[in-house]
């Protein structure tokens, strides 16, 4: 496919995992029905942000890749003929957890997952008492859309993740995501810290010559107001189409494919990296 359309799925989240799943595959019926060929789902979609916290109990929540939630969206994806990115609590192992995404094939198989590679630690982003840092490097799956790759929110900071992913061939980066603002912090920092996000994946796509997809919640959970803004922007880093600050939204992007060549060509920024003078990047920091 050269034309497809693009689907990402914002919503507010229960307590109940089995309700949020539910409600999910409502609309991702809804978005297949608007002619969705992809659907991208948000950060840990079925759960609640459960990282504000330090607590056993919500070890819990986490399931294997495979197994029910993946099982289930795979009958989904198959019915109705999508791509789907499924992010989920993973449990690897007793003790081993990763926030991950499983990525479904249109014909409902399991191409595989990958696991989050940065892992933050901030107030109410507890997520290093969690998850493990991710292990499978940065990825990239030939579906029948495209060529996909994924990282996970904290991920989307970091250009050396976006670089690496789409050198593995990704015509697309989709980065599900749970952001948003702390009450202090909303009225001073808060349009800042929302553009920010805006422009460092919008940076990405420009320097790497590919689509960048973001999904986040919304609504207000514990501590923090997720400030939705979905969006999904062209390899130019223009905005093709951006959802609401406060609203559940099926946020639907048409997106021309063969437009990555035609940037690559003209904005060559793959084709003059020096990689012979990159060697001090594997390094922590460069001392005086």
């Amino acid at each position: 496919m050269q034309h497809i359309q693009i689907a990402g799925i914002q919503m507010s989240c229960e307590s109940d995992p089995q309700c949020n799943l539910d409600r999910t595959i409502e609309k991702i019926e809804q978005a297949a029905a608007l002619g969705a060929n992809v659907v991208c789902l948000q950060e840990l979609f079925n759960n609640r942000y459960f990282c504000q916290s330090e607590t056993h109990a919500y070890f819990q929540l986490g399931e294997p890749i495979p197994g029910p939630t993946c099982q289930r969206l795979q009958s989904v994806a198959k019915q109705h003929k999508l791509v789907v990115i499924v992010p989920i609590f993973e449990r690897r192992a007793p003790g081993v957890f990763h926030n991950s995404a499983a990525v479904i094939d249109a014909d409902g198989s399991l191409l595989g997952s990958y696991r989050k590679m940065h892992i933050p630690d901030d107030p109410n982003y507890y997520e290093k008492f969690y998850f493990t840092p991710g292990d499978k490097g940065f990825l990239n799956w030939p579906t029948a859309a495209g060529n996909f790759g994924v990282c996970i929110c904290w991920d989307q900071w970091f250009p050396e993740a976006a670089r690496l992913t789409a050198m593995t061939g990704a015509q697309v980066l989709f980065y599900p995501t749970a952001i948003g603002w702390l009450a202090e912090d909303k009225q001073q920092y808060g349009e800042s810290q929302l553009r920010a996000w805006q422009t460092m994946m919008r940076s990405h796509a420009i320097a790497n010559g590919v689509f960048v997809v973001a999904v986040n919640r919304v609504g207000i959970e514990e501590n923090i107001q997720f400030w939705g803004n979905s969006f999904v922007c062209d390899p130019y880093g223009n905005i093709l189409v951006e959802a609401n600050r406060d609203d559940e939204e099926i946020m639907l992007a048409q997106c021309d494919l063969s437009l990555i060549e035609t940037a690559r060509t003209h904005w060559p920024f793959l084709r003059d990296r020096r990689i012979d003078a990159y060697h001090d990047l594997t390094k922590r920091f460069l001392d005086p």
